[in-house]
Order: C-alpha cells, then sequence, then structure tokens
C-alpha cells in the first residue's frame, strides 16, 4: 500500500484516518479502506474518530444535549481549519468549534459533522497596547501573560477557564462591563475562517459585516482563530467590597447609582437562596483599584448607599487572585461532583424599568429544588450604551440588566427536563417584559423566535450568512438559521 503524506493524522488507537466515503457517509481508516474513499487534505494537525474523542465533543457543561460528531479534528494550525473546512464544504459536512465545550444546550455540538478542536490554537503575544490571541487560549492564560507587562483585558467573566474565541462568540461579559463594553467590545481585529474556507482579516474599518456578524454571531458566519485585544494598564491591587440589602429593589437602586456615576471599577449583585428562617439576601459585589500605596477612600466609595452598614465585608487582595476568585469554589464544585450535573442555565436582559417587579415574582416561588444546590442567582447592570454590538441584543433602555438562573440538577433537585420547561416559560415572560435573551443559556427557541430576537440586526446578519456560509454548514446547533441542503 502507497504512503500517503497525509498519514500523520494519526488516531489514538493506531489506525489513520486517509478519508471520507460519501456514499456511506463516513471516515475510513487505513484499517478499513473504501472505494468510494475521498483522501484527506495533508494535514499538520489530526483527525480523529475513536469513541473516546467523538464523546468528548458530543457532551458540554450542560449535559443536557448530545449530538455525536463524524469526527474530530486538532488542528496544527489555522490551514487545517481551512483545509478542512473546504473539505467538509465539498462533502455537505456541517462544522462546528469547541473551545472548552462551556455550551449549555449543545451550542457547539454538530450531529454526524466535524468539530473542531481549538485547544491546540493558544498563543498570546503582548504588544504596546494590545494583545495578539488565538481563539483556543483560555482566559487565565492572557490574564498571566498581559499581567508581566503590567497591562489587562478591560473586561473578564467571572470564570477565566474559558476560552478567548467562545466568549467572543456570544459577547462576553463581566463586572467591568458597565465602564468597558462586552469583551467583545473590546475587539480591534479578528482572523477568521468562514464557511466558504477561506481566511479573511476583519475589523470596523475592514470587511465590517463580516466583523459584526462574528462577533457574538455565535459562529454562523465563520470560526474566529486569533484575536486582537485592546489592552490597559492592571491594577496592582484591588478592594473588595461586598455590601448587604434588604430587598431587591434596594440593591438594584444602587446598583443604578453605581454604574452611572463610575465609583467602581467593578460591580455585580447576587441574590442569595433562603435559609433556615432567613429569606433571600441581596448583595453587591463591588471593586476599587488601586497601586498598592495610596489605597482607596471607603467614605467617599460608599458615601449615599443604602446598604446594611453593619454587614459591610472589606478586603484587600492582588488583582489576579480577585480575577480567580472563583477558582477554589471551582474545585469545590469539582470535588463534590456538582460540577459535572446537569446545568440548565437561563440568561435574560432585562430593561430597568422592569426589572424589580420581575425579579422579585421570579424568586418568590424559587426554591433550592428548582434551583439546585450550587445554584447561583446573578443580577448585572449595565448603561446600555457600552453595548455597541448589532447582534448582542439588549432592551432599548438606558440601563439594563442581566438576570441569570444559573440553575444545577443536583442530587434531590428538579429533573433536568423539569427545569429546561421551567426556562421556557420564563423566557416567554421575560420577553413579554421586553426581555432579550443572553444566548448561553439552556432555553429551547425557534429560528423565528431568533429572527424576532435579532429584529433590526436580522437582515444584515442574514447576508453576511449568506455571503459567508453560502452552504450553512457552520454551527447548527446554534439553531439560528435552518441548515443547509
Amino acid at each position: 500500500m502507497t504512503w500517503h503524506p497525509w498519514r500523520r493524522t494519526f488516531l489514538a488507537t493506531g489506525a489513520a484516518v486517509v478519508g471520507f466515503d460519501p456514499s456511506t457517509r463516513t471516515w475510513v481508516t487505513d484499517a478499513a479502506q473504501s472505494q468510494g474513499m475521498v483522501d484527506l487534505p495533508l494535514l499538520k494537525g489530526k483527525v480523529m474518530t475513536d469513541p473516546a474523542s467523538r464523546g468528548q465533543a458530543a457532551d458540554d457543561f450542560g449535559h443536557l444535549i448530545h449530538r455525536t460528531p463524524r469526527a474530530v479534528l486538532e488542528p496544527g494550525d489555522v490551514t487545517d481549519i481551512m483545509l478542512m473546512m473546504r473539505y467538509c464544504r465539498t462533502h455537505g459536512l456541517q462544522v462546528a468549534a469547541r473551545g472548552q465545550g462551556h455550551a449549555t444546550f449543545g451550542q457547539g455540538q454538530v450531529e454526524g459533522g466535524l468539530i473542531v478542536d481549538m485547544t491546540p490554537l493558544n498563543a498570546v503575544e503582548v504588544r504596546e497596547d494590545t494583545a495578539v490571541v488565538e481563539a483556543g487560549a483560555l482566559w487565565s492564560s492572557l490574564a498571566q501573560a498581559t499581567l508581566a507587562h503590567g497591562l489587562t483585558p478591560p473586561v473578564f467573566t467571572d470564570y477565566l477557564e474559558l476560552s478567548v474565541g467562545g466568549t467572543l462568540s456570544v459577547g462576553g461579559l463581566g463586572g467591568q462591563t458597565h465602564h468597558h463594553g462586552s469583551q467583545a467590545d473590546n475587539v480591534v481585529e479578528l482572523e477568521v475562517v468562514t464557511g466558504d474556507a477561506a481566511l479573511r482579516r476583519c475589523s470596523a474599518q475592514l470587511r465590517r459585516d463580516l466583523f459584526h456578524a462574528v462577533l457574538a454571531g455565535r459562529g454562523q458566519c465563520g470560526i474566529i482563530t486569533r484575536v486582537t485585544m485592546r489592552l490597559r494598564p492592571a491594577p496592582a491591587t484591588v478592594r473588595h467590597y461586598l455590601l448587604s440589602y434588604p430587598s431587591v429593589a434596594a440593591l438594584t437602586a444602587d446598583q443604578r447609582r453605581v454604574v452611572h456615576d463610575g465609583r467602581f471599577a467593578y460591580v455585580e449583585g447576587e441574590l442569595g437562596l433562603p435559609t433556615g428562617s432567613a429569606g433571600w439576601s441581596h448583595q453587591l459585589e463591588a471593586v476599587a483599584f488601586f497601586d498598592g500605596s495610596t489605597p482607596p477612600d471607603d467614605a467617599k466609595l460608599l458615601d449615599g448607599l443604602g446598604d446594611q452598614p453593619g454587614d459591610r465585608q472589606i478586603q484587600d487582595m492582588s488583582y489576579f487572585d480577585f480575577l480567580n476568585r472563583l477558582a477554589a469554589g471551582v474545585a469545590d464544585l469539582k470535588s463534590a461532583g456538582e460540577w459535572y450535573r446537569p446545568h440548565p442555565w437561563w440568561n435574560m436582559f432585562l430593561p430597568a424599568s422592569r426589572t424589580d417587579a420581575f425579579v422579585e415574582a421570579v424568586i418568590e416561588d424559587l426554591t433550592e429544588t428548582e434551583v439546585g444546590a450550587s445554584g447561583v442567582v446573578l443580577l448585572y447592570p449595565f448603561p446600555r450604551a457600552r453595548l455597541r454590538l448589532p447582534l448582542l441584543r439588549v432592551p432599548d433602555e438606558e440601563t439594563v440588566f442581566l438576570f441569570t438562573l444559573l440553575r444545577t440538577a443536583s442530587h434531590g433537585a428538579g429533573s433536568p427536563e423539569d427545569m429546561v420547561e421551567a426556562n421556557r416559560s420564563l423566557y416567554l415572560r421575560a420577553r413579554a417584559a421586553g426581555g432579550y435573551q443572553y444566548p448561553v443559556g439552556s432555553i429551547p427557541t425557534t429560528p423565528e423566535e431568533w429572527r424576532t430576537h435579532y429584529g433590526p440586526a436580522w437582515a444584515a446578519f442574514e447576508a453576511a450568512h449568506e455571503r459567508y456560509d453560502p452552504d450553512g454548514i457552520l454551527t447548527p446547533g446554534q439553531g439560528v438559521f435552518p441548515p443547509g441542503p
């Protein structure tokens, strides 16, 4: 048998994927030749069809949806993604990128297609005021690389072990968003492999249509492979404030106040489930940056706030320790097994004028059974003007809130199916109140509902999809566009 150079694409089992047989819709290895086989292109990485690789790609953090791909690509470089995109387009195979698999409802899965494992593409280069980072890099790695130069990305999600490409595909929000917008709002330039197998650079000046269709575009027009991102000077130290409130209204009143006067660098809210005879707790988490020698003025920062002064918790910590503050809690969740249970998350933007009444009505009858022992309820406030991406749809009010129910189907809690059904019902209530999805949750949504969701941005999004993914092979698990022929 003649040796071919593409047989560097070895499986863990020892058999090499050498092609695809369109007649049987199966990948072919050198252990099972096929007359109808079409050879793979020359790759630097590898294509895997072993059960372990495919099984991992058929799951995600939600553990709710399971779609098994025919194969998984571990690219040696971006050229491999282009070559396999062209190959899949030719043979009618769907494609999706996978970062850390932190989706909750099968958004990054492909039944019978190809998953591109982005983790090998993780290089980070720090320049004067930007970072050039490959899409598979983790935010924790980016933070450490930039801090070595005294710099930092402006916005982080609370959990750092997510891929850069993954969060930019949905927007990427955090407690700094009220100052700096979403993570995607801080992107200068992208390198993207589009659905027609081309490698394209885009920015606000170059291929603007593609730029705005990829950022928060949920993988519908291309796979992000490289990002140029703005950086800011990093603080040495943060002062962390945890403030308690008697009600939702008292909490959100102070959230609105502090995000509009900008006194804190970071702002978030958390609602704690009732315990024993105590009712819901309402806490504002806020941070002020300083250089370590001149501490913040607590009296000035806390002036006029309506929290309960006797319950204030204030501590100083390093900037990275603050960014990475969830690490210990995540380790505990993994040790207890909670991390590996289904996570039917619910996330929606609400207009500030409707937030108090909506949140109070939702939590009135909410119990641990419906949220889970490790479930979390959060409220993030943002000035509407900070969120500038056309595909990150939010209510048209001066202030919006992201209301999240991070449900976990813990032992003794409700079933995952019941939680998803509850999410759907709550989604309809939020839509009636003027809300919009932050599309990282577990909410069954029809293509027509997505069309309504995107509203005035839909026409440009659809046009970009037709231009850059003409055969409709990209990221079908999002359910936004009908799959191609």
